[in-house]
């Protein structure tokens, strides 16, 4: 079966109309069929690459040699030698933190990874196989945990719900069968944004109880520890402004973004924003403690990685610069960082700049 056949056949089992969070869940995760679970490569610099975008570990090493820092300072607060990460993709990000930590003298005792994705767990194991001893992977978050939790890049990839208002109501946006293809149909629905006002008629937006839900879990798995995500995103207070009326859902393929995720189903990353409030406050309910919230490029100038530039080369610092420069990753991205109740630290990486009292 097809990826469109089998999401036909999903609308169908549901009467004619699918909610948005299952369709993504399906283009993005279907075994086998779906955009993560495919062979196709995602992540690259180039699109001659064959890829349809670039994370900052695959950007820069020095954005794992800077995140190591903050990992290690974690590691020692909370007498943890385990690292979790979800959703490693190349395996960059992996091979430059254990060697980091390595470097260090924080080398982990494991580094775990949680990825559903078959297809990326072997590229994976190819680009980690010098640490093979160490690294293992986990189909699922265990019931207990003991570690220090890294993130890139996860939480915007979590399905999300979309709403639009009309000016006077709200209704929940799915998806219908329209002869071979798909189409958006609204539909009354309770749901709402978390904030009442300010809308203007003609918005569709997002709202995440799905990233909501994974944060909470974890905050009620996590033992002992810390937990770090990197993530493009605003403060609920940003996300919701009436200039973004048309919400933050968007594709990517071939280093190319679009708005339109009923086309090329499966070929494409289809993503949204994260709001770092929602994250923030189901992390608090569930027990966590916020370690603070900044931009990347605070974030990773407090983990030292000015110094880290003086001995890359012009090409690398031109690379590097791009994770810092406000017009590029530095801004958009931003990091939060949790731990468990009792276990509060200061943490590293929010030392100038923590913007938590915005979230």
């Amino acid at each position: 079966m097809s990826l469109a056949a089998l999401i036909h056949a999903e609308i169908a089992a549901h009467g004619g109309w699918l909610p948005f969070d299952r369709f993504m869940n399906l283009a993005l995760y279907a075994p086998g069929l779906g955009y993560y679970a495919g062979g196709r490569r995602k992540f690259g610099r180039m699109p001659d690459e064959g890829s349809d975008f670039v994370t900052a570990p695959e950007m820069s090493p020095l954005f794992g040699r800077a995140l190591a820092r903050q990992l290690a300072q974690a590691m020692a607060a909370s007498g943890c030698r385990d690292v979790v990460e979800f959703g490693a993709g190349s395996g960059a990000l992996a091979a430059q933190l254990i060697a980091e930590l390595d470097a260090l003298g924080s080398g982990p005792a494991r580094y775990r990874i949680v990825e559903l994705s078959a297809e990326l767990r072997g590229r994976q194991r190819e680009r980690l196989a010098p640490w093979a001893g160490r690294v293992e992977w986990l189909d699922a978050l265990p019931d207990a945990l003991e570690a220090v939790v890294v993130g890139n890049e996860v939480l915007d990839a979590m399905p999300v719900q979309l709403l639009a208002f009309d000016g006077q109501v709200w209704r929940e946006r799915g998806i219908v069968s329209a002869g071979g293809g798909f189409a958006f149909v609204d539909r009354d629905s309770p749901l709402r944004p978390p904030l009442a006002a300010g809308f203007v008629p003609g918005t569709v937006t997002e709202i995440h109880p799905q990233a909501e839900a994974f944060v909470a879990t974890l905050a009620r798995t996590l033992r002992r520890g810390a937990a770090f995500f990197i993530d493009y995103g605003f403060p609920e207070a940003e996300y919701y402004l009436p200039q973004r009326h048309g919400g933050t859902l968007m594709c990517h393929q071939g280093h190319r973004a679009d708005p339109d995720p009923l086309a090329a189903v499966g070929d494409k990353d289809i993503t949204a924003h994260v709001n770092f409030t929602g994250i923030a406050l189901a992390g608090q309910d569930a027990g966590f403690t916020v370690l603070g919230y900044t931009s990347q490029a605070h974030f990773l100038l407090n983990c030292g990685i000015a110094g880290l530039l003086e001995d890359a080369s012009l090409a690398g610092r031109a690379m590097a610069h791009r994770l810092l420069a406000e017009h590029e990753m530095g801004e958009l991205f931003k990091v939060i960082g949790f731990a468990p109740e009792g276990g509060a630290f200061e943490a590293l990486g929010f030392a100038r700049g923590d913007r938590s009292h915005r979230l």
